[in-house]
């Protein structure tokens, strides 16, 4: 059995998200020793390793879960796996093409600046005007206010 430090330790996972993942139910609620620790066996470590590893690979929370649903079924077809990886990768390849745009729009910010005062720099120029570049790679706005 290990205390929730050990297992922490030995999957590389932060204590509190081991506790998130118990709060939203990818984990089983831990059992609990007498003096109330929290206590997880072999089981457990295998079902933490595989949600780090899924993390990893950049799975959501949903298709984590509906991925841990079929692996407690191994009766069950493997095609909504297969389905749920497939979405995934389609989602990398789109990341991918995203950055390959932005990687391009960069290097060509930086290849066109001469130098100079700030005020004739080209990176500042597009950075002013979108209509400056040469690609379309806007993103959602993730930023949130504090």
């Amino acid at each position: 059995m290990y205390a929730i430090g050990a297992l922490a330790k030995r999957t590389g996972t932060k204590v509190q998200t081991i506790r998130y993942y118990e709060q939203i139910g990818l984990l089983p609620e831990a059992a609990r020793s007498a003096g109330g620790q929290r206590r997880y066996g072999a089981a457990e470590l295998d079902r933490l390793a595989f949600i780090r590893h899924a993390r990893q690979l950049g799975f959501g929370l949903d298709a984590i879960r509906d991925l841990l649903d079929l692996s407690d079924h191994p009766e069950q077809p493997c095609a909504g796996a297969d389905r749920i990886a497939a979405r995934q990768l389609r989602e990398v390849e789109q990341r991918i093409a995203r950055l390959e745009k932005l990687r391009r729009e960069l290097a060509r910010m930086v290849e066109d600046c001469t130098g100079g005062a700030a005020g004739a720099c080209r990176v500042i120029e597009v950075l002013r005007d979108h209509s400056e570049c040469l690609t379309e790679h806007s993103a959602p706005e993730t930023d949130v206010p504090h």
